[in-house]
């Protein structure tokens, strides 16, 4: 990010929510909450007219469900990326989100660090899955990915990945930040942001944590 605070649009259908979610978030010198959302359309709208860095986005909202929302806001080509909120780590929808173009998910739950650090964690370009989700999305990529309609496309399109691309690919799958993967492959930490970049560009992915949910569907990745 630049030297400006992250501006943070709040999506969610209880105000109670988004006024406790604002009030922590401004209370972070680096964070801005620009706006707020009632439902999904709204969030859409607001998406278009404030280019927030970052929309909370509740996932059960009336009129347009996060999910729909998400789908919009990414299928717009927007620059803001969507962080999911869910009362519980086994929302059954939060998968759902995430191929919907999610950049990840935050339990509403969470205390204020932990709110302040997804919102720079998501701002930054990085995913933001915590281990009780992701044992959840593994267990649903292993039922989904059954679906033939998911593998021809995602086997050809890595096909265009060089060995070492899809190996890198296969490590964000797992959750491995690029230092953990730097470290995991001993190269410069510099040269693996260069191969993340270059396996988004290849594969057409938004970030991180659509190239996890690829890897999955194209078994680059299974669950052990």
């Amino acid at each position: 990010m630049t030297g400006r605070p992250i501006r943070v649009l709040i999506a969610d259908d209880q105000m109670m929510v988004r006024e406790g979610f604002s009030v922590l978030l401004n209370a972070m010198p680096d964070i801005e909450v620009v706006g707020e959302a009632v439902n999904g359309r709204e969030a859409v709208a607001k998406v278009r007219e404030l280019v927030p860095d970052v929309v909370l986005m509740d996932i059960r909202m009336p009129e347009l469900n996060g999910i729909e929302a998400t789908r919009e806001i990414v299928a717009a080509d927007s620059t803001s990326k969507v962080l999911v909120l869910t009362t519980f780590d086994l929302d059954e929808y939060v998968y759902q989100a995430l191929r919907a173009g999610a950049s990840g998910f935050l339990l509403k739950d969470a205390s204020a660090r932990q709110l302040a650090d997804g919102v720079r964690v998501v701002a930054s370009g990085e995913a933001l899955l915590a281990p009780s989700v992701t044992r959840r999305l593994i267990t649903e990529f292993s039922r989904l990915a059954d679906s033939p309609r998911l593998l021809p496309a995602a086997h050809a399109a890595y096909g265009d990945l060089t060995e070492r691309e899809t190996e890198v690919l296969v490590l964000i799958a797992q959750g491995l930040s690029n230092s953990e993967i730097a470290e995991r492959l001993m190269v410069a930490e510099s040269t693996i942001k260069t191969h993340v970049s270059r396996v988004l560009v290849k594969l057409g992915l938004r970030d991180r944590t659509q190239a996890a949910v690829f890897a999955y569907e194209a078994r680059l990745v299974t669950p052990g």
